[in-house]
Formats: C-alpha cells, sequence, structure tokens
C-alpha cells in the first residue's frame, strides 16, 4: 500500500490550532492526535474523544477542546488515516470501512484508552458508534451530533447523499475547503480555508476523503452492513448516557437524531439539544456543543 505524508510545513500558524502534535503507528502508517489535558494522578478523569468526518480533520474541533479541557477533562482528537496530519494511502481502494475500524481500534488500544465520553460527527459517527459498541466497556457514555450509523436497511436515500456521492466519486473538482464552506452556517475566513486545504496539496491527497462516501451503507449488502447490524444490537441495549446534539441546519443526517433516541435507551431521558448550524455544527456551534458534552459529563458523576 502506497501512502504521502503531508508536508508539515502546509501546517504552520492555522488560527485557533496550537495544539501539540502526537503520532503514533498503525498499519506501518503514522497516525497523528491531539492530546490535551492528561492528569496523571488523576484516575477518575474523563477521556473525550473527538472524532471528525468527512472531509475535515482534527481542526473541525478547534473550538470544542478548549472548553472541554477547561472543565479538567482530557481531550483525544485524532486525524483519520486519509486526513489531517495523518499519513494517507494514494488509491481508494485501500479504503475500507473495515480497514478505518481496525485503525481506530489500534489506536485506543495503543494509548489504551478508558473513561472515554464519545464526541462524533458526520463519518466520525459510522466509526465511532461501531467502535463504542465494539469495544464498550472503554466507553462511559456517547454525544452524536449529525451522524447516525447506517446498515443499508433504512431505505431510501435523501438527494442530497445522492448528489454528493456522484460529486465525490466523479467530479475531477474537489475543493476541500469549499466543500466544508458550504456545509456552514457562517463563513470561513481565508486562513480558516487554508487550513482545512492543507492536509491536501494535490489530488494525490485526497484518495481517502473521495473513497468515503462510496464506503457509506446504502444498501443491505453493503460489505459494512452485517458488521453494522451487530453493533446495532449492542446498541440496543445500550444504558450508558447517550445524547444528541445535532444541528437544525443539515439536510444528510435531519432526522437522525429521533431514530436514535427511539432505539437506544441511553437516550431515554436525556436532554437532547438541537444547535444552530450547518452539517459541520462544530463550527457553527463549536462552544454549545462542548457545553453540552460537559453537561454530560457532570451528570455521570
Amino acid at each position: 500500500m502506497n501512502f504521502v505524508t503531508t508536508p508539515e510545513s502546509r501546517f504552520k500558524h492555522l488560527p485557533n490550532y496550537q495544539f501539540k502534535a502526537n503520532y503514533l503507528e498503525v498499519d506501518g502508517m503514522k497516525m497523528h492526535y491531539v492530546d490535551e489535558g492528561y492528569d496523571e494522578n488523576n484516575d477518575q478523569q474523563k477521556t473525550v474523544l473527538m472524532l471528525h468526518g468527512e472531509p475535515s480533520w482534527s481542526y473541525l474541533y478547534r473550538h470544542m477542546i478548549p472548553v472541554c479541557l477547561a472543565a479538567g477533562h482530557r481531550v483525544i482528537a485524532p486525524d483519520l488515516i486519509g486526513f489531517g496530519k495523518s499519513d494517507k494511502p494514494t488509491e481508494m481502494k485501500d479504503y475500507s470501512f473495515a480497514k478505518h475500524m481496525d485503525w481506530m481500534k489500534a489506536f485506543i488500544e495503543q494509548l489504551d484508552l478508558n473513561n472515554m465520553i464519545l464526541v462524533c460527527q458526520d463519518w466520525g459517527s459510522l466509526i465511532g458508534l461501531r467502535l463504542a459498541a465494539e469495544n464498550e466497556q472503554r466507553f462511559d457514555a456517547i454525544a452524536v451530533g449529525n451522524g447516525m450509523l447506517p446498515t443499508g436497511d433504512e431505505g431510501k436515500l435523501p438527494k442530497v447523499f445522492k448528489i454528493w456521492l456522484a460529486f465525490a466519486t466523479h467530479s475531477p473538482w474537489f475543493p476541500i475547503a469549499r466543500i466544508v464552506d458550504g456545509g456552514c452556517f457562517k463563513k470561513l475566513s481565508k486562513d480558516e480555508k487554508r487550513a482545512y486545504d492543507a492536509p491536501f496539496p494535490n489530488a494525490k491527497y485526497k484518495a481517502g476523503s473521495r473513497a468515503f462516501p462510496r464506503l457509506v451503507p446504502v444498501d443491505p449488502n453493503n460489505p459494512a452492513s452485517e458488521a453494522n447490524r451487530a453493533a446495532w444490537k449492542i446498541l440496543e441495549q445500550w444504558h450508558k448516557p447517550f445524547l444528541t446534539c445535532f444541528s437544525n441546519g443539515d439536510p444528510i443526517t435531519r432526522g437522525g437524531d429521533k431514530f436514535m433516541q427511539g432505539k437506544i435507551p441511553g437516550a431515554k431521558g436525556q436532554p437532547h439539544v438541537t444547535l444552530t448550524g450547518g452539517h459541520f455544527l462544530q463550527e457553527d456551534s463549536g462552544a454549545e456543543f462542548a457545553l453540552e458534552v460537559n453537561k454530560l459529563i457532570s451528570r455521570l458523576n
């Protein structure tokens, strides 16, 4: 498997992203992650695991990380393989749902993460919800924003997702920053757009971001469907706190919050919220999302 590493010079002077870079190795590749706030003397400390989706990276959580740190939590925000500062296989065929799961499982096992609060959105939810279901003992609670765990059994796809799938698969033009900007209520600044484009110097680096839409289980026979169904059997018995923090302006995941509230026992009685924003609610309501995560954690104690 051939992969490329984005030059570090691409990440200089990014606004509000002054976090130390950490790396570990998965499948022979470097995986980057933010790791802030760890207190080695506090064995009760919660670890907030923030998982990004498509086509973003840990930069998406720059407004949320400080809010959770201020509450005394450890925050870990990895860059998925193919994104951010992590290494990037150059062929779309090198990416699969199963491989992303293997890479993230290796990540949490190498760091031996426990007492985790999962915070996830978009593909971070597809990977994160599976990860939590398959490693339930490591997680204490879940907060989902604009995400789901599809099996392919859901039926009709949103039209906007069909358009997105066709674009990601066939368009010769794949402007990462403009895609993120179009999924926000706010308008990204020039430097923020530079930050979202930073991981991808040219088309060779974008195989992972182009692959993700094709990997979503959109029919019952998808290679990931069986494992996702198995994860749902666990989630349907999940009594730990499960909070939805969807936004009011995402046409892709709209309704997913109500679906999960009805299926997951741990969602019952939780103060679910609807935040203001588009698909990338971390950009539009990042601080508000983080405060809801802090309140969720406070209710665990």
